[in-house]
């Protein structure tokens, strides 16, 4: 025992220590004998009642116990696991003996991994669970003090930037300064986390009035603003920040942290470095529907899915040149899903690149059966989502609808909207020039509505403008939206550009856009979208056959074989 690695004491009966190996004796630091003392008064004040309950035990029952304390050291108490047995003595008086085995690696390490678990391991400050626990709490003492918080999403706003351009080193050192920043930029009192990325979340309890929030997110913007030194490196990044309310806005912690998420990126919109408070008002589209989401992957298994035709027709004769594809959702239980539902959904999990190349496929295929019909040469005006315009694929999409159909490229036209351009002008250009090869046309939807630029009507191989329905709905009674058409017109002409005014629902509307040359005309008053039997119907009827719905020919077989 004296030789023993692991500290050893043989204790009497009154608990005293009788005997301590050597390790114990260095351990503990004493030069005098431990020979009587108490061992209880060797371990940290919090260890006493677990020791001594255990040694009781141990005592009366003779069952072996296990406890951990502290021994006391010189510098600092040491965790050690106690194994207590009774001992049997040779004059039948009851002792007990002590091992200790050294326990402070063990309990650093599940002290660390207990830390990590709560914390972000780069920034060292709570992380998302722990940021969870502490906005509960918060929220019980705000419903016992009546007293309202305040919940803010913290984004840098050019992170990706110095991540891509610098390296990942420089970013985490960017993340690690500005977390440091920010904890003392607050109180005491306010909790800081690391959620995500480049992504912070405080919360600000008693911080609930505009004057209070506007101080304390101007601190902790104005403290982001400031250069960052890193290496050799100069740094601005600046910061954006997005606000929730309790109980104004939300009454839990994933709504709050929702809507302060949704008003940090509606700053980041509007022109970053600035905090926007949550409002109704500035709301986005609906939340995204988990159970719908789910409910779209089976609906693309089972053939839910459909597509649906809405005429453009020559604004003086009224015949109809071609057909727009809208995609549609005949849900068994909620019938038709509106597409803005579930577009978005499809746009953020990734659904839309199948269901957009099943789209543009069957559109293809489906033109030819509306040709057959018309006996005469039409064309197809497919939108494609900003997701599928990024893809790497889309290229391979469109050459594979192309063959697949037979249909010439001139006979279909790719809608894309502004703002999907100018996210990135030069991929852009190289993607529109591509696809100008195939012959295919561009059409630039809802124009007027985003990022307008005239330069890049020069720049990009662009065929067709589509004026919006916003500036078609007041006519003819608006003058101001009467010279945005004009305007537009004039320039088509110009620029030898095919204009298309959506939305047209109205005789004077329609009498209007034709006396100022509008060539081509799209809206409920020249046809809504529809099925292809009654879109072939439509076309039987304007060419004054006298073919009825029943009669009309089966989609290809071709169509079967582009199901989603």
């Amino acid at each position: 025992m004296e030789e023993a690695g692991d500290v050893v004491f043989r204790l009497d009966a009154a608990g005293a220590v009788a005997f301590a190996s050597r390790r114990a004796t260095t351990l503990i630091g004493r030069l005098a004998p431990l020979h009587g003392l108490s061992l209880a008064r060797l371990v940290g004040d919090d260890d006493h009642a677990a020791l001594t309950a255990a040694l009781a035990v141990a005592h009366t029952s003779g069952a072996p116990q296990v406890v951990q304390v502290r021994i006391k050291a010189p510098e600092a108490e040491v965790w050690h696991e106690l194994r207590i047995s009774c001992l049997a003595q040779p004059d039948g008086a009851p002792a007990l003996l002590v091992v200790g085995r050294d326990m402070s690696q063990q309990q650093a390490t599940e002290q660390r991994l207990r830390h990590l678990a709560t914390h972000d391991a780069l920034t060292e400050l709570p992380n998302r669970l722990l940021l969870s626990d502490r906005i509960r709490m918060v929220i019980a003492n705000a419903r016992r003090s009546g007293q309202g918080f305040a919940v803010a999403t913290i984004g840098l706003d050019s992170f990706k930037k110095v991540n891509d351009g610098l390296g990942h080193p420089v970013g985490d050192a960017l993340l690690q300064m500005a977390a440091a920043r920010l904890r003392k930029t607050l109180r005491d009192s306010d909790t800081l986390a690391r959620v995500g990325g480049d992504e912070f979340v405080a919360i600000l309890p008693g911080t609930h009035t505009e004057a209070q929030i506007k101080l304390v997110t101007g601190r902790l913007i104005a403290t982001l603003q400031s250069q960052f030194d890193i290496g050799k490196h100069t740094i601005y990044v600046g910061a954006s920040v997005g606000v929730s309310i309790y109980p104004l806005h939300a009454e839990d912690e994933v709504r709050l942290m929702a809507l302060a998420d949704a008003a940090m990126s509606r700053a980041k919109e509007t022109g970053k470095a600035r905090c926007v408070v949550y409002s109704p008002a500035q709301a986005g589209p609906p939340q995204h529907d988990i159970s719908l989401e789910a409910a779209m992957f089976q609906a693309v298994r089972e053939g839910e899915f459909l597509l649906y035709y809405q005429p453009i027709v020559d604004a003086p004769t009224r015949e109809i040149q071609g057909f727009e594809t809208l995609m549609r959702w005949k849900h068994p239980t909620l019938g038709m899903v509106p597409p803005v539902r579930f577009i978005p959904i499809a746009e953020a999990n990734g659904l839309i690149n199948l269901l957009g190349a099943w789209a543009l496929k069957a559109a293809c295929v489906q033109l030819r059966q509306f040709e057959e019909v018309a006996r005469r040469s039409l064309y197809i005006s497919v939108n494609i989502s900003p997701r599928q315009f990024r893809n790497d694929k889309f290229l391979d999409v469109l050459d594979d609808a192309l063959a697949f159909s037979g249909l010439p490229g001139e006979q279909l036209v790719l809608e894309i909207t502004e703002g999907t351009l100018m996210v990135d002008p030069v991929h852009a250009e190289a993607i529109l020039t591509k696809m100008a090869e195939r012959r295919a046309r561009i059409a630039i939807d809802d124009f007027g509505t985003g990022y307008s630029s005239l330069a890049y009507l020069k720049r990009f191989p662009i065929s067709v403008l589509k004026i919006d329905r916003a500036f078609i709905r007041d006519l003819p009674g608006s003058q101001k939206d009467g010279a945005i058409c004009s305007t537009v017109l004039d320039l088509s002409r110009h620029l030898d550009l095919s204009v298309v005014a959506e939305g047209v629902e109205t005789e004077e509307q329609m009498g209007w856009l034709n006396e100022r040359g509008c060539q081509y005309i799209q809206g409920y008053l020249t046809g809504k979208p529809m099925p292809a039997n009654v879109a072939m119907a439509a076309l039987s009827e304007s060419m004054h056959a006298k073919l009825v719905p029943q009669d009309l020919p089966a989609p290809a077989a071709a169509i079967a074989q582009v199901t989603p």
